[in-house]
């Protein structure tokens, strides 16, 4: 199938309609990422009520947390997301996999970056220390046509990427409780954007990049998603306890839709190229079709978590985010988890010490 014949962009469900409005997301991103204490200050009336030294840790490493991902969503989005007029390769190849994948990104990506933004100022009001990573932007752009030429905190040129939250979310069996999981697919050392213009010219190669990165968004947000679910368990705010919950549960709504664009890139038509006769495949990756496996755990239509252990073996299984259990280890996991899959090659070894002196004093919270 030529790229011609690909699904065009639809925006049913967006507010995003052109390229105008996007450009503004993008300038109401960078506006969230540097507005001044004091605005916020005012819009709360200055409350300096001060937080634990465990809540404090806690929002601490979520600022980091979203820091980071609102970089890597942004190369995403300049590259892939809303814009207006002739679409490149890389948005029609994502478009193929559902036609709203390109305002997904783009809302995922405005999502993203109010957190690290709201999280910091909220940490200001409490007269608690903010997160700053600005001296860490040094690692290198795509240098595809549409992205900005500016230092990045992540690398999304060579990576490899775990998927197997695919296979965990529809088992019945837990991490919580020891289960371990194979991998989806193989996606190992692979572009997840355009590194250059070259990459464009392929169907198939650029089909390949966007399925990649179709399963790099699921394990992206499936890490947020449990990485809030556990950290809410050492908070002793209320408030707190309310931010970790209310901003955990936009990235689980992140991660259900990802779980089903995803889950698009290995099934047959109309959503991919991917048949039992005609697998996408580029430079020895294989796009197969998961249909042809007749494995639920390989059942590309699932959205929603299935039920599993839950608590103790001995109750019924239940329908829950997965793993939770790891209070004391959770924000290291995260941050052992991105570096494994590439996604900070190139970071100086500031970055890391930063890094893991953060998930250490996150890790470290106690509920009081």
């Amino acid at each position: 199938m030529k790229q011609s014949d690909t699904k065009v962009l639809n925006n049913r469900r967006s507010f995003l309609k052109n390229g105008a409005l996007a450009a503004g997301a993008a300038t109401m991103a960078t506006g969230f990422l540097t507005r001044g204490l004091s605005t916020f200050a005012q819009a709360t009336g200055e409350s300096k009520a001060s937080l634990s030294a465990g809540d404090a840790a806690i929002l601490r490493f979520a600022a980091a947390a979203e820091l980071i991902e609102a970089d890597l969503w942004q190369q995403y989005r300049e590259l892939g997301g809303v814009t207006q007029g002739a679409q490149n390769n890389y948005q029609l190849a994502l478009q193929f996999l559902d036609g709203d994948g390109s305002q997904y990104i783009t809302s995922n990506t405005l999502d993203e970056a109010s957190h690290a933004a709201f999280l910091n100022q909220y940490l200001i009001s409490k007269g608690a220390e903010p997160v700053d990573l600005d001296q860490f932007r040094t690692l290198p752009s795509s240098k595809a046509t549409g992205a900005e030429q500016i230092g990045r905190l992540t690398n999304l040129l060579k990576n490899t990427v775990d998927t197997s939250w695919f296979i965990r979310y529809r088992s019945a069996n837990n991490p919580d409780f020891g289960a371990t999981f194979q991998q989806a697919l193989s996606i190992v050392n692979r572009p997840l954007i355009p590194r250059d213009n070259g990459d464009f010219n392929d169907p198939d190669h650029i089909q390949v990049i966007a399925d990649s990165a179709a399963f790099h968004f699921g394990t992206v947000e499936q890490g947020g998603t449990s990485l809030y679910a556990t950290l809410a368990q050492k908070t002793s705010s209320l408030e707190v306890l309310k931010i970790v919950l209310s901003i955990g549960g936009d990235e689980i709504a992140h991660f259900l839709e990802w779980v089903d664009f995803s889950g698009n890139a290995v099934q047959g038509p109309p959503y991919s190229f991917a048949s039992s006769q005609t697998p996408v495949k580029s430079n020895g990756l294989t796009f197969p079709n998961f249909n042809d496996l007749n494995d639920p755990l390989f059942q590309t239509n699932l959205i929603f978590p299935v039920p599993c252990e839950f608590i103790s073996p001995d109750l019924p299984l239940c329908a829950v985010i997965r793993p939770t259990g790891d209070v004391n280890s959770i924000a290291a996991d995260a941050v052992a988890s991105l570096t494994a899959g590439g996604l900070f090659a190139g970071q100086s070894p500031a970055f890391f010490q930063t890094l893991q002196t953060l998930a250490q004093q996150a890790d470290a919270a106690q509920r009081a």
